[in-house]
């Protein structure tokens, strides 16, 4: 039997968060009770799984303040972000060709590799940089913006360093153009209180594994008036944006996900805020060069990402084998240049190789704080 000190302590809650016990049996519960379609409109079991799905529905929607009407469920905030881009562009190519799209420097790639495949069939990209906080400047969107903007696209929360962007602020520039604004909420929703939909960004992405749900679902929130076409077709299913059956287990285990984290946000951020506190400062102690990358305040709750100077990143995660951390994104894991999102913010190509990013979650205890920052200490001085 492992001892207190063998035990591995996951810090990597930006990558995907561990399935919530309550979430996991609502969806045994589903599986086993049996067949039924939610598309099926003709039978019992078809009517109890379509109520099932719209009262997963109704979850995610009180989730992030609108009417179940705006939820589309998708496969997850990748698929929500490319139904967005490349629908949008279908519908205005249709109409008035290619226009002009906004975005930032430190957007996920699930948003910078559609845009760039837009930027080729010739549509303007233009890329908002951000400060060495890892802010996105309300005033620079709305320098950018022109008679032919048809978008723009600024995320929530960084998936790399947790700095909170101002989307409150953007969401009134964009209403004020008239100009649709998706923002992907993949990290942030579930973890801090988001903008009222009907003030905030007309479209949103949501991943269920992001705040305790199951993997393989997401959901795209569009306003109504938004016009997309679809980029699937097969089944006329989810507004006819987005073919194929929905997986019912999956969705009931993402509704009540969604109704856990909105129930236990603001207790849980209060938790994880200390924790992580606790952790920068001890970090800081063992080793006073330490540096914080980002901005301390505006950022998600448990989101860390620090750099030790003179230690590389990759050694220093060897010589913490107990302790489940990440150099930065999970989605660019398998490719070898530096993080384009540390890059924005003004770091060099060897201090983002000495950066690391640590998430806390709901799992994470003081116990494993202090098991953390004793494993720091001794692999920092055997690498000093």
């Amino acid at each position: 039997m492992a001892s207190p000190r063998e035990k591995e302590i996951y810090l990597d809650h930006n990558a995907t968060t561990p399935l919530d016990p309550r979430v996991a049996q609502a969806m045994a519960e589903c599986w086993a009770a049996g067949a039924g379609n939610p598309h099926s409109k003709t039978h019992k079991a078809g009517w109890r799984a379509a109520e099932q799905l719209e009262q997963a529905r109704r979850q995610v929607a009180a989730l992030v303040g609108c009417g179940p009407e705006c939820i589309i469920f998708t496969s997850g905030a990748t698929e929500a972000n490319n139904l967005v881009i490349l629908g949008l562009a279908a519908s205005c190519e249709a109409s008035s060709g290619p226009g002009h799209i906004v975005s930032s420097s430190i957007e996920h790639p699930s948003v910078r590799e559609p845009l760039a495949a837009l930027a080729k069939r010739g549509w303007r990209v233009e890329e908002i940089p951000v400060g060495p906080e890892g802010f996105v400047a309300p005033n620079d969107v709305a320098a950018a913006l022109c008679a032919d903007t048809r978008l723009v696209t600024v995320m929530a929360a960084n998936n790399e360093t947790g700095t909170l962007q101002p989307v409150s602020e953007i969401a009134a520039i964009c209403r004020g153009a008239d100009v649709p604004y998706l923002s992907d909420c993949a990290q942030a929703a579930g973890k801090i209180t988001l903008s009222p939909f009907e003030k905030g960004p007309t479209m949103i992405s949501l991943s269920a594994h992001k705040f305790y749900g199951p993997m393989g679902i997401g959901a795209l929130v569009l306003s109504p008036e938004i016009a997309l076409q679809p980029v699937t077709f097969g089944g006329g299913q989810e507004r006819g944006l987005r073919p194929g059956t929905i997986p019912l287990p999956l969705a009931v285990g993402f509704g009540l996900a969604a109704e856990i984290a909105a129930a236990e946000r603001v207790e849980e951020a209060q938790r994880l805020a200390g924790l992580a506190m606790r952790l920068r400062d001890g970090l800081q102690e063992i080793y006073p060069e330490m540096v914080l990358n980002g901005d301390w305040h505006a950022r998600l709750p448990g989101t860390l990402n620090v750099r030790f100077p003179s230690i590389e990143a990759e050694e220093l995660l060897l010589a913490l084998p107990n302790l489940q951390l990440s150099t930065g994104s999970a989605c660019g894991s398998g490719r070898t240049e530096p993080s384009y999102v540390l890059r924005s913010l003004g770091l060099l190509a060897e201090e983002i190789a000495q950066s690391i990013r640590i998430g806390l979650g709901r799992t994470t205890t003081e116990e494993d704080i202090e098991t953390a920052l004793r494993d720091f200490a001794t692999a920092l001085e055997k690498l000093r």
